[in-house]
This record gives C-alpha cells, structure tokens and sequence, in this order.
C-alpha cells in the first residue's frame, strides 16, 4: 500500500537540510530503485523553485511499504530526523487516484 510521510521542518533548517541531503536522498533513491517510490520533494518555504536561503518549510514522500508500521519505521530512520531538520513527521495511508 502507497503511504504518505508528510514533514514538517524546524526554522532555519536549511543547514541542517545541506548536512543530511546525502543520507536522505541515498534512502529516496533505493526506494525508487526497488520501484516503491511515487513520489518526494521538498516544500519551499517561499512561492519559488529555488528558494535560495528561504529554504524549505517541509518534504512530501508518498512510497510503498507493507504496513503503516514499516512506513512508520522508515520516516523515524529519516537521516534528516536524526540531524533535526523536522519538528513534526505524520505517515497515513495514501490511496493514489491519479493518474
């Protein structure tokens, strides 16, 4: 089943963000090599695609697991949990429609 991670940053988490990007993105990637990964970003904390030193407010990954537990486990091994980029990280269940 498809779940949504929904992340929520601190303030002023960009540098922190910069020192995790390599860890984080290395998981996104082995989702996305065993096909389980729809989709993750990032959400810019101003109304551009490169906020510069804005940063960002939080990320979305939507990406298989086999239970809403197993989905848990994953976002609390976030690499950007343990440098602490996020305040708040909710993971519910996500029932892709389209396309």
């Amino acid at each position: 089943m498809w779940y949504a991670i929904i992340s929520q940053d601190v303030e002023n988490s960009l540098e922190k963000r910069q020192s995790a990007r390599p860890a984080h993105l290395e998981r996104l990637n082995a989702l996305k090599d065993e096909g389980r990964l729809l989709i993750a970003g990032p959400h810019p904390a101003i109304d551009s695609n490169d906020p510069g030193e804005a940063g960002f407010s939080g990320s979305l990954v939507v990406a298989e697991f086999d239970s809403l537990s197993a989905a848990q486990a994953w976002a609390d091994a976030d690499p950007y949990v343990a440098a602490g980029v996020y305040q708040q990280v909710t993971v519910k269940p996500f029932k892709k429609v389209l396309p």
